[in-house]
C-alpha cells in the first residue's frame, strides 16, 4: 500500500506521495506515475510529485508526468509540495528553500495561496534548450509557416504564441504537434495566449508529457515573461487560466514571481498489484 494525498492548484492535479515520511516506493517510479496518473484505472492527475529530502536544500520535488517522463519544474505542483510540506509537519516556518530540477527556489505561505520565486527566465536557446546558436534568444520568431512565437525557459521549456482568440485554437490537434516540433530536442510546453489588456492575459496550454491542461504554473510566468518582451504587458500581470488565476511579476533582475492556491482533495491508499 502506499499512501497518498490528491491535490490541486488551480485545477491542475497532482497524486502527492510523502517519502519523507514513508519513504521512496519500491519499484519504476515512472511506471508508477503512468499508472496512478490515469483517469480512468488510476487515481487520475497531471504528475506524480515526491516530497523528498534535498542534498543541496533542506527539501527536494521530484515529478514525473503522465507518460513516465521526468519533468524538471512544475509551478503549480510545486505550490502543492509547500502545502503538503506545512500540513504533514514538515516545516513550521512559512519560508524556506526547496531543491527542484530547475534549481533552488524560496517559498513564501500565506494562507491558502504560496508566493514562488521561480528563478530567472532563461531566454536562450541553449538554456531552453533548442536547436540553433546557443547563445541567440528566440522572441517573435517564426515557428512554423502558421505561427511566430517566444521560447522561454522556466527550468523547462515554453513555447508562447499570441493569438487573437484562444478559444478559436484547436489545441488538441496542434498541441502535440509543436510540443514535438525539431526546434526542441527535449520536446516543450505548448501555449497560446490572447491579451486582454496590459495587465491581464488568457491563456491555454498544451503540456509536455500531459496534454491539455486546465493550468500550467511554469507555464503562465513564461507567458507573462514573453508578453513584456513582446511589448504587449506591463511587467506584473493577472494570468487567467482555465482553473484559475495566477498572479505574475517579471522582475527587471530577470527573476519571476509567481502567487497562486493550492489545496488537498483527498487522501487514500493505493494497492500494489
Amino acid at each position: 500500500m502506499i499512501s497518498f494525498t490528491k491535490m490541486q492548484g488551480i485545477g491542475n492535479d497532482f497524486v502527492m506521495i510523502d517519502a519523507l515520511s514513508d519513504g521512496l516506493p519500491k519499484g519504476d517510479l515512472a511506471e508508477l506515475s503512468r499508472k496512478m496518473n490515469d483517469r480512468r484505472f488510476g487515481i487520475g492527475g497531471d504528475g506524480l510529485i515526491f516530497l523528498e529530502k534535498g542534498e543541496k536544500a533542506p527539501f527536494k520535488m521530484r515529478m514525473f508526468n503522465p507518460d513516465g517522463s521526468e519533468s524538471e519544474m512544475c509551478g503549480n505542483g510545486i505550490r502543492c509540495f509547500a502545502r503538503l510540506l506545512k500540513a504533514h509537519g514538515h516545516i513550521a516556518a512559512d519560508s524556506f528553500d526547496c531543491e527542484t530540477g530547475a534549481g533552488i527556489l524560496t517559498l513564501n505561505l500565506i494562507g491558502n495561496k504560496v508566493r514562488v520565486d521561480m528563478g530567472l527566465a532563461r531566454l536562450s536557446r541553449g538554456e531552453i534548450p533548442m536547436s540553433g546558436l546557443a547563445d541567440e534568444q528566440f522572441i517573435d520568431r517564426p515557428v512554423d509557416d502558421l505561427y511566430r512565437g517566444t521560447a522561454v525557459s522556466m527550468g523547462n521549456p515554453h513555447l508562447v504564441i499570441f493569438v487573437d482568440d484562444v478559444s478559436s485554437v484547436k489545441l488538441e490537434e496542434i498541441g502535440p504537434k509543436l510540443e514535438h516540433h525539431p526546434l526542441f530536442p527535449r520536446r516543450t510546453n505548448v501555449h497560446f495566449v490572447q491579451v486582454i489588456d496590459r495587465k491581464t492575459l488568457k491563456m491555454r496550454t498544451w503540456e509536455r508529457g500531459a496534454g491539455i491542461t486546465l493550468a500550467c504554473g511554469t507555464g503562465a510566468c513564461s507567458v507573462a515573461v514573453s508578453a513584456f518582451l513582446n511589448g504587449h504587458s506591463e511587467r506584473s500581470v493577472q494570468v487567467q487560466l482555465p482553473g484559475g488565476n495566477l498572479e505574475i511579476e517579471y522582475l527587471e533582475s530577470g527573476k519571476v514571481m509567481m502567487t497562486g492556491p493550492a489545496e488537498t482533495v483527498f487522501e487514500g491508499e493505493w494497492v500494489l498489484n
